[in-house]
């Protein structure tokens, strides 16, 4: 069965371009998020097990803690397969930067791998509500992991991963609401950018890091 996706795959600036002219057909208010945002650039990356060990990797961290931490991580021999990140003590594991935590996850995933429980070819089947209970059904991923994976990795085109913090400050500045939405409301607000919705985070993920670099601009 070939994958089920809900939008072309955002594998270019123009392909994501183009579903944010369907959002602000949708929704007047994006025009003057895209403006600001300028020129929003893919951010697909490898699918499996490298593709969640990096998402994971990437958890409560800086973009650049993140790039550093993983740079270290996918030097050590056999880390980006599941069978030989079994063979990994966590003691080497945690010298590249991953905490606890994050080593006992990866751990978690790839014995789940290996024993057939977790078949990432089979989630690239699945509707995006179905592939997120199929990921959070295993210990250590919870719905921003297995949405950010969906995006990035499976190439969903209808993901909003609504408990990340970057993107409610930047729909609250964006949209002109009077406060942070919570993550129910933000769940309802992007319900009405389907099924363009991996356009509308990356969308808003760009347009925060603008207001970001602007200076006197605080989110």
């Amino acid at each position: 069965m070939a994958p089920i996706v809900s939008s072309p795959r955002l594998d270019s600036v123009a392909a994501i371009a183009a579903q944010i002219d369907k959002l602000v057909g949708i929704d007047g208010r994006l025009a003057a998020v895209r403006d600001m945002a300028g020129a929003v650039q893919p951010r697909l990356t490898t699918p499996g097990f490298a593709g969640i060990a990096k998402v994971i990797c990437g958890q409560q961290v800086s973009v650049a803690s993140a790039r550093a931490i993983w740079g270290r991580f996918e030097q050590l021999p056999g880390a980006l397969e599941p069978a030989s990140y079994l063979r990994l003590s966590e003691e080497t594991v945690r010298a590249a930067g991953f905490s606890r935590s994050k080593f006992t996850t990866v751990r978690a995933i790839a014995q789940a791998m290996v024993a057939g429980e977790l078949d990432f070819y089979h989630l690239e089947t699945l509707p995006v509500t179905q592939a997120v209970a199929y990921l959070t059904a295993h210990k250590g991923i919870g719905p921003w992991t297995a949405e950010v994976y969906l995006m990035f990795c499976a190439g969903h085109g209808d993901v909003f991963p609504a408990g990340d913090l970057a993107l409610l400050k930047a729909v609250a500045h964006g949209l002109g609401l009077d406060a942070r939405p919570s993550i129910k409301d933000m769940i309802g607000i992007a319900q009405a950018w389907a099924p363009h919705r991996s356009a509308a985070a990356l969308l808003f993920w760009r347009y925060f890091a603008v207001l970001r670099d602007q200076e006197g601009i605080a989110l």
